[in-house]
């Protein structure tokens, strides 16, 4: 019996050493991360412009996300924001978007990514809802992140011309009922942090090209056929909170968005451009 007491004591005086070399690194397992991860943030912005044009009817917008995404390279995700004005497809007041991919690391500077998002207008119209696949290009040199895309939409009733212009949008008079169009968006984005600070300068060019009159519900994707919108600003980030300030503009006159009134202008009331030089301001907390 003494000799088992012995051997017990010795083990017990031998565990804390043992744990001690396991701590150490001797043969304790490496921690792993799991395989799914989830992300997502809330912001409240001053505005909301889609591709330089407001939703928002030039007031604030708030807006939510989150992703789901897998450690081989897909996700899934959701985001919406609020409507007013141009942007209430068919009575919607809201945008709700989903969202789903494939993410390549194609080496340790540079991500393929691959995905297709479907616009939703919940409580609008049946023909409201849309999708558009994209292809994303993003490459990182130093302090620099440079990113080239494309997203083209195919043919679809949401994005066809069936108004020539406002005035038989107004009256409910279809054009051309049943109509489908497709529309093709391609973007540069660069986002350079400043060394030392916070803060990180972007810039953003994109080009639309699309039907040149109005969708069944006197919206359309780009509402002048073609156009161009680019932006410059900078984000400066603490902990989880980013805020941004933007300057976002077009190339869409107010005479060339003319044929688009009073469906495309604040208000719906014929007067002013939303598409028109901004300063865009919003805070985001990501988590």
């Amino acid at each position: 019996m003494n000799y088992f007491r012995r051997v017990a004591v010795m083990a017990l005086l031998t565990l804390p050493c043992a744990a001690q070399a396991q701590s150490a690194g001797g043969t304790e397992a490496p921690e792993t991360s799991p395989p799914v991860s989830v992300s997502g943030s809330a912001a409240i912005a001053s505005d909301y412009l889609f591709r330089g044009v407001s939703q928002t009817d030039r007031e604030l917008a708030v807006q939510g996300g989150i992703t789901v995404a897998h450690d081989s390279g897909l996700y899934i995700g959701l985001w919406g924001s609020n409507l007013a004005g141009w942007g209430t497809f068919g009575g919607a007041n809201m945008e709700l978007d989903l969202i789903g991919g494939y993410k390549a690391q194609l080496s340790d500077s540079a991500t393929l990514d691959v995905g297709l998002t479907w616009y939703l207008y919940p409580g609008g119209a049946d023909e409201t809802d849309f999708a558009e696949p994209y292809v994303k290009l993003t490459g990182t040199t130093g302090p620099a992140t440079l990113t080239a895309g494309v997203a083209y939409a195919p043919k679809q009733q949401a994005i066809g011309k069936w108004y020539d212009d406002g005035a038989a949008a107004a009256a409910g008079l279809y054009d051309h009922p049943g109509a489908k169009d497709d529309n093709l968006y391609l973007w540069g984005d660069a986002a350079v942090a400043l060394a030392g600070t916070p803060v990180t300068a972007k810039a953003h060019i994109g080009h639309s090209w699309g039907q040149d009159g109005l969708g069944p519900n006197a919206t359309a994707v780009a509402p002048t056929g073609e156009y161009w919108d680019w932006s410059l600003g900078a984000d400066a980030t603490w902990r989880n909170l980013t805020f941004n300030v933007s300057y976002i503009d077009t190339d869409i006159s107010s005479r060339e968005a003319g044929y688009l009134r009073p469906s495309f202008s604040k208000g719906q009331d014929g007067t002013g451009n939303i598409a028109g030089g901004t300063v865009l301001v919003s805070l985001t907390a990501a988590f």
